[in-house]
């Protein structure tokens, strides 16, 4: 029996650890689940508010509607007493202290719809900000594990292969080499031109003042709006319009 006792709680065991790992290796999910249903819960107490909330709202309305009830009587019950209707008075008396209870009722009431909805209201803020709190430690935790993801998956990656990362970085200097190489070719292949094609004559004869440049055409701009300039100006002194 013994053994069968430590078989029978080896098996327990097992068990428990199943499930615990079933919950370890879906504990994001489950959480997230539990968000979800925290979010429908505080959904359901709102709407019972509401609820709360419109009741406190007719009995402040009943109570508004009473007290109007009662002084409506109450003048009633003063023009019987002026008409000396004493009787009729006694029994208008008697409704405005019928009114008086009911008045008291609902006040009674109406408070503790209040009390009710300003503690639905904080039990419902708490909620949130608990809520609130949970999906930012779950934002946390799904961005964590997936660095650990992406680093387990880099480490197998060079664990089971060995020289891809190597054999990747081998590729980028290659195509680096590449690219270095060609715009070697290109600056050479514009030094020859400078000194042997077409812009090394120009060069030589831009340095030795032959042919127009842009800066010579540029000065020779501005010496005709001068010459244009003191042409107005001596025509406007002789009173002459200018050409």
């Amino acid at each position: 029996m013994t053994v069968i006792k430590k078989l029978v709680t080896l098996l327990r065991g097992s068990a428990r650890e199943l499930g615990q790992s079933v919950v370890d290796d879906n504990a994001t999910r489950i959480y997230e689940q539990e968000i979800v249903d925290a979010k429908a819960s505080i959904s359901e107490a709102k709407t019972e508010l509401t609820a709360v909330m419109a009741k406190e709202m007719q009995t402040a309305r009943d109570i508004e509607r009473i007290k109007g009830e009662i002084r409506r009587h109450e003048d009633m019950a003063l023009q019987a007493l002026d008409k000396t209707e004493e009787g009729l008075a006694l029994k208008v008396a008697e409704r405005v202290a019928g009114l008086e209870a009911e008045l008291q009722a609902q006040t009674q009431a109406h408070a503790g719809f209040a009390v009710q909805v300003q503690r639905l209201k904080n039990l419902i803020r708490s909620a949130e900000a608990r809520v609130r709190e949970h999906e930012r430690e779950i934002g946390i935790a799904k961005t964590t594990e997936s660095v650990y993801r992406a680093t387990q998956s880099i480490s197998d990656s060079i664990g089971s292969t060995g020289s891809r990362l190597t054999s990747a970085r081998e590729s980028l200097d290659r195509i680096k080499k590449r690219h270095e190489d060609l715009a070697d070719r290109m600056a050479a292949a514009e030094a020859l031109d400078k000194e042997f094609g077409h812009k090394a004559l120009e060069q030589e004869l831009a340095a030795a003042g032959i042919g127009e440049n842009d800066k010579a055409r540029a000065e020779s701009v501005m010496a005709r709006l001068r010459a244009r300039q003191a042409a107005a100006a001596a025509a406007k002194d002789g009173g002459t319009p200018a050409a």
